[in-house]
């Protein structure tokens, strides 16, 4: 779960970064002035869909970062994504992920795109 007064924090260092005010940033990713009001003020949670707009409007905010604090702001990828086979690949990234993370395996990968539509990839299948 996401922690509001985190998140306000992280919200507010985006403003900041990105030298907007809170009604520049609503018209920048497209939501009503009034959502970031309430967000900042502590009143409303972020839904999925406001996230999924700051991400898209600026490809240097790590999701993780924004939700959770972990990760780095500005992403040191800047959006830049690098091209990963296909899941159903047999290769030995697996044994990287383990070496990286020992005791714990990946369950399940969701893609999420720009139409609102997703994809999910199970480690079950």
């Amino acid at each position: 779960m996401v922690n509001s007064s985190d998140f306000i924090e992280r919200l507010e260092h985006l403003l900041q970064y990105y030298d907007l005010n809170a009604s520049a940033f609503a018209d920048k990713i497209q939501v009503q002035r009034s959502s970031i009001s309430h967000l900042l003020s502590g009143r409303n949670k972020p839904s999925l869909e406001f996230v999924l707009k700051v991400i898209k409007n600026f490809p240097e905010v790590n999701l993780y970062w924004l939700l959770n604090g972990k990760g780095t702001f500005p992403s040191e990828t800047s959006g830049k994504v690098s091209p990963t086979p296909h899941p159903s690949a047999k290769s030995d990234e697996t044994n990287i992920q383990e070496i990286k993370n020992p005791g714990k395996t990946i369950e399940r990968i969701v893609i999420f795109y720009s139409d609102g539509s997703f994809e999910a990839y199970d480690d079950s299948k």
